[in-house]
């Protein structure tokens, strides 16, 4: 039997940051997969997750905890897909550490993936977005601060994951006319910001607490915030801005809608994808043509330069064969 912790432990702290070179995004996100699956486990199996080993973790014991995140934790196809991906990459790593568990690791490896439907997006209009940015209250420290984070959030299209990890040297020459920002996949962009931002972001930077702590966002007890906390802030503040706009009731809005409907906005703005790719740091243009399909200014555009067939209008004439005629003038009277 082989102890899962050492392994673990070596496949997210060196294999992943310095052999593979991904980004902390990136391990951020195996890391929080394995929580849950240490977790589970360890709850269906009645051991401390110290004491669990790679054996306990099968095709069964996997499959279990995909439909756990896909049943229990309600989230979404493509969650359940990227949960599997952080295993799949986890047991590939196995494959050579521990060739006893080769077998094993190969039968991992080989749960295939879920297909999942290309729902379109939900994003904000202008007039929910603005009685969302307005909801935090500026009197307060966290009302200042979350201001400032759906702010940022919204005008540069950040996932959460970007947001939360942000840093003060983000901002060059501690200006904050523009900001740099580390996205999925080690790319890189840097985005001019909106007065607005740079007034909310200014609000908070001044009453920020002293700290040696880098990230620019923190919590009430001055560490960086998390992405459950960035999320919970959210949630209170969709509910206010629902008394002015009840339309975000009918409406799930996560911190990834924020992102969606920056770029909807943008699409609208410049009618070109590209831009759109640009502003969001995507990697492929085929990522954005999501925000084509919810579009639907863009398929009222295409309508009206297609245009309708010209069918000239008629009127149904029966058929003149006198059999038939016959008969329907027989109908008719009785």
């Amino acid at each position: 039997m082989t102890a899962l912790a050492p392994h673990l432990t070596a496949f997210l702290r060196e294999h992943l940051p310095r052999e593979r070179a991904v980004s902390p995004h990136t391990v951020k996100t195996y890391a929080n997969c394995f929580v849950l699956l240490v977790r589970f486990a360890s709850d269906r199996l009645k051991r401390r997750p110290t004491d669990l080993e790679i054996e306990d973790f099968g095709t069964d014991m996997i499959m279990a905890f995909l439909g756990h995140v896909e049943v229990e934790r309600g989230s979404c196809v493509r969650t359940r897909n990227g949960r599997l991906a952080a295993i799949r990459s986890f047991f590939r790593y196995i494959e050579y550490r521990v060739p006893a568990c080769l077998d094993q690791a190969l039968r991992v490896r080989s749960i295939p993936s879920k297909k999942a439907d290309k729902t379109l997006i939900d994003y904000l209009d202008r007039a929910e977005i603005k009685a969302l940015l307005d909801a935090p209250d500026p009197r307060t420290r966290l009302g200042t601060r979350d201001r400032a984070m759906l702010h940022l959030t919204y005008a540069a299209g950040l996932r959460v994951s970007e947001l939360v990890s942000l840093q003060l040297r983000d901002f060059p020459d501690r200006s904050l006319s523009t900001v740099h920002i580390m996205g999925k996949g080690r790319r890189e962009r840097v985005l001019p910001l909106w007065k607005e931002t740079q007034f909310a972001l200014r609000a908070w930077l001044v009453i920020r607490p002293e700290t040696e702590v880098a990230e620019v966002f923190l919590n009430a007890n001055g560490q960086p915030i998390t992405r459950d906390g960035f999320a919970f802030r959210l949630a209170k503040h969709v509910n206010a801005a629902a008394k002015k706009q009840p339309s975000l009731l009918r409406k799930r809005v996560t911190p990834h809608v924020l992102r969606h409907s920056c770029a909807m906005h943008t699409l609208a703005a410049t009618g070109d994808i590209r831009k759109v790719a640009l502003w969001l740091g995507h990697a492929s243009i085929q990522s954005t043509e999501t925000y084509l399909r919810a579009d639907s200014e863009e398929k009222l555009r295409i309508l009206a330069a297609h245009g309708g067939p010209e069918i000239s209008p008629g009127r149904f004439k029966p058929p003149s064969d006198t059999l038939i005629a016959m008969l329907n003038d027989v109908r008719k009277r009785a």
